[in-house]
């Protein structure tokens, strides 16, 4: 524990924030008239193009006439659709995670030797280096388990004998061992805080080999060990559909930014977990399954639409849930008519759903789905096309696989690990030379120099 902060010094603090208040202001009326992208978003709300990527797509809308035209969303890995991606693992019955990684990197399916080698490399990294758990998560264990996977891969930069090297061959490499870890760090992270701060009993379970990152975490996180093959293969499921969403997201953009400083590859993905963290990117889900709980909790009939939209017009209104006035995992900045990977969860979902008893909280899912865009056009007067996105499914499937809230962004990480590399590989072999710096106008007026004793 930090030495607690002396009142005279939280005082001068609490001055010196509103002494900064007074000064600090920039009037958003300023950044129209000189036409600054804000977000570094277009008026239309499309992205400013920045680079070009062969990663990944995401189709929400084409352009006509200058305007923005709904159409059904589309999620594209390398070319390959995303739907027929999963489509193609589960008429298999085969997990997809890894495939997908290898998909990422490499820019091609593998053949089943290339798999087959590709995941014995991969089982050979996903142990953490000797007395790492101990020295590095259970010594100094975090309430937030994306901080201590921050950190922790910055730290394996010191256990790692050639960080620096910028060939092709080495950053695979290093990639490859952080898509291998991440799994067990955020296991032994949660281990640690469940233990230190939740007052629960400490365990930690080492990597299965054999095992892939879904069966790994379900293993490491549970005190059994035991999990069924359809959790497992609904966990895959959802970590390959949060595996990669283009260039210009967040954190990916984060990486790259970083990355084209050409700087080492455990510096650039600890800097997009830190984008990732935080709640505007990666913690919707979270707050999306607290809001159906609580809608779930007030319905007397959950079959009763009129009541449902009763809740969503209040949630609306800012009375209810968290007073923001959002209706959480309803809409989103690409998708229109819907997302992908909305559809694709809600389907794989629905039939553990049944197994476990929890169909009744999925057909209320599905109607704030079904009736959001109606009540939104009531209570805002705009019929702006809007979709579920997949936020408004995934808690409620960490959640029906037993997984903890403090988990689910971790979990988000260690699925975006795979578009993350890929995106950084590709930024400095493919696009070298450049260092990504886009520009700040500045509106300061000149002052003069006052000396010290001058100054009032």
């Amino acid at each position: 524990m930090t030495k607690p902060i002396s009142s005279s010094t939280t005082e001068y603090i609490h001055t010196l924030s509103q002494d900064y208040s007074k000064t600090n202001f920039i009037d958003s009326r300023v950044s129209d008239r000189a036409d600054i992208k804000r977000g570094l978003r277009n008026k239309d709300g499309t992205g400013v193009m920045a680079g070009v990527t062969q990663i990944g797509n995401v189709h929400g809308y084409y352009m006509q006439d200058g305007e923005r035209c709904p159409m059904e969303g589309k999620l594209i890995y390398r070319g390959i659709n995303v739907e027929d991606l999963i489509r193609g693992f589960a008429s298999e019955g085969r997990f997809g995670f890894e495939e997908t990684a290898y998909l990422l990197l490499m820019g091609q399916l593998p053949t089943r030797h290339q798999l087959d080698g590709f995941n014995d490399a991969l089982d050979e990294f996903r142990p953490l280096p000797h007395m790492f758990s101990e020295d590095m998560i259970i010594r100094n264990p975090s309430r937030d388990i994306m901080n201590k996977l921050g950190r922790s891969i910055l730290t394996l930069y010191s256990y790692d004998e050639d960080p620096e090297t910028r060939t092709i061959e080495n950053e695979l490499r290093l990639a490859m061992q952080l898509i291998a870890r991440t799994p067990m760090i955020i296991s032994h992270a949660y281990a640690a805080k469940r233990c230190y701060f939740d007052k629960g009993s400490l365990y930690l379970h080492r990597a299965i080999p054999g095992k892939g990152a879904a069966e790994n975490i379900l293993a490491a996180i549970r005190e059994d060990q035991q999990y069924t093959d359809e959790e497992a293969k609904l966990l895959d499921m959802c970590l390959t559909l949060h595996a990669e969403h283009g260039g210009g997201n967040n954190s990916t953009f984060t990486c790259r930014v970083v990355s084209s400083s050409y700087t080492d590859i455990y510096a650039s993905i600890s800097a997009a977990v830190g984008s990732l963290k935080g709640p505007r990117h990666g913690g919707a889900n979270i707050r999306c399954k607290q809001m159906t709980d609580m809608i779930y909790d007030m319905v007397r009939d959950p079959r009763d639409d009129d009541e449902i939209k009763n809740i969503l017009s209040r949630i609306l209104k800012g009375d209810l849930f968290d007073h923001s006035g959002l209706i959480y995992g309803m809409g989103h900045a690409i998708y229109t008519l819907s997302d992908p990977r909305a559809k694709v969860l809600k389907r794989f979902a629905r039939h553990l759903a049944e197994v476990k008893g929890l169909s009744e909280r999925l057909d209320l899912i599905e109607s704030v789905e079904r009736l959001t865009p109606e009540v939104f056009a009531s209570v805002k007067g705009s019929d702006k096309p809007m979709c579920a996105n997949v936020d408004l499914y995934s808690g409620f499937v960490y959640d029906m696989l037993n997984i903890p809230e403090d988990l689910y962004t971790p979990l988000f990480a260690t699925a975006r690990m795979l578009g993350w590399c890929a995106h950084r590989i590709e930024e400095i072999y493919c696009n070298p030379g450049k260092i990504i710096r886009p520009a700040y106008k500045a509106i300061v007026p000149v002052k003069p120099f006052v000396p010290l004793d001058d100054r009032v």
